[in-house]
């Protein structure tokens, strides 16, 4: 069973979104699975702190 998903509204710097999707494109993700991913890698880096 796939995690429940959600929906929000955020509002990030046009050049952050330029280069996200520049990004996400180039690891062939979609925009949000990019900033999902993205998320996520932070997250556990921070954990490791």
């Amino acid at each position: 069973m796939k995690p429940l998903k959600e929906k929000v509204s955020i509002t990030i710097d046009s050049d952050l979104l330029k280069e996200l999707k520049i990004q996400a494109e180039r690891d062939d993700r979609s925009l949000s699975q990019f900033i999902n991913l993205v998320l996520r890698k932070y997250i556990e880096a921070e954990k490791e702190d």
